[in-house]
């Protein structure tokens, strides 16, 4: 390593350099995409090493890989050059204009009910915006952390100060049956629903649906004869069968295709949400777009 070089002699295309390098591991690959040439990129992360005093990359095994220090740099310098943006964009949003990229993190529910919605109202009113929807899988505040994802949306309930949040709407949870099914002529006491088979889905292990915390409270649990990770493809199962799936109302309506739907005896709700970070809050696109969507839902919130 050579002589430690001032830090604030980095610039932010500098740091950009190495947050290309850094996603796609490749110095080629980045000056390809940076559109210069793979000199200019290996100087820059030769000047970065010595700033940072930290290799950033060594290969291994004919791959580029990142040391930890470099992961930690690489998040901040994402931070940092998003606020620059922020802070060099004109302070009117015109939504006409816009063609940044926004992504939205979710899950299967959000995907089927709520997403279409939103992107129909905002490529409606902001035709050029470059729009990327991800899976959450569990992860989704993380992703919004490492800037993966400008937007979360889904059942979550993480209090930090980092986050901020805004409700959308409630849900109730409904049964899924066969029409054969022998309870599957009127309302389910807790014990015949206690007593019933039921497809259980765990999503993956990341997330726990309230109305198993809520039996669990009770000191209840389920007879659980098979268990998937996501609502997909649900139908499937409980047709033709004894099972039983419970499933948020409005979700039931999408999947419950000819099946029985029945009010769930367990007592209580989901809140689907908002979520974002202190790192977008006063962002105009940001809160523009956070607008556009809790506008989407407002004939849900009536419904209820």
């Amino acid at each position: 390593m050579s002589k430690s070089v001032d830090p604030l002699g980095v610039d932010f295309r500098a740091l950009q350099v190495l947050i290309c390098v850094h996603q796609l591991r490749s110095f080629t690959r980045a000056a390809e995409e940076l559109g210069v040439n793979q000199s200019a990129v290996s100087y820059t992360i030769d000047k970065l090493r010595n700033v940072f005093q930290d290799p950033l990359f060594v290969r291994q095994a004919r791959r580029l890989h990142a040391t930890a220090r470099c992961d930690g740099i690489v998040h901040e310098a994402e931070r940092l050059t998003t606020e620059f943006r922020q802070l060099a964009a004109p302070p009117e949003f015109d939504p006409h204009t816009a063609a940044q990229k926004f992504t939205i993190a979710c899950n299967f529910y959000e995907r089927v009910l709520i997403i279409p919605d939103i992107v129909h109202a905002l490529k409606k009113e902001a035709p050029q915006l470059d729009l990327e929807i991800i899976d959450s899988a569990g992860i989704g505040h993380e992703r919004l952390r490492l800037n993966e994802a400008d937007l979360l949306l889904g059942p979550f309930e993480r209090d930090e100060p980092y986050f901020f949040r805004r409700d959308l709407y409630k849900e109730r949870y409904v049964c899924l049956l066969d029409p054969s099914h022998p309870k599957a002529g009127g309302d389910l006491s807790l014990e015949d629903y206690l007593g019933l088979e039921h497809v259980l889905v765990t999503y993956g292990g990341q997330w726990r649906s309230r109305y198993i915390i809520e039996l669990e409270r009770q000191g209840r649990e389920l007879k659980v004869a098979i268990r998937v990770p996501s609502p997909a493809g649900l139908e499937l199962l409980v047709s033709g069968s004894d099972l039983v799936a419970t499933v948020p109302e409005r979700l039931a309506k999408v999947v419950g295709q000819g099946l029985r739907i029945l009010p769930c005896p367990v007592q209580t709700t989901i809140a689907i949400r908002l979520v974002w970070t202190t790192l977008t809050h006063r962002s105009p696109i940001h809160m523009w777009v956070r607008d556009m969507v809790y506008r989407s839902t407002a004939a849900t919130r009536r419904e209820w």
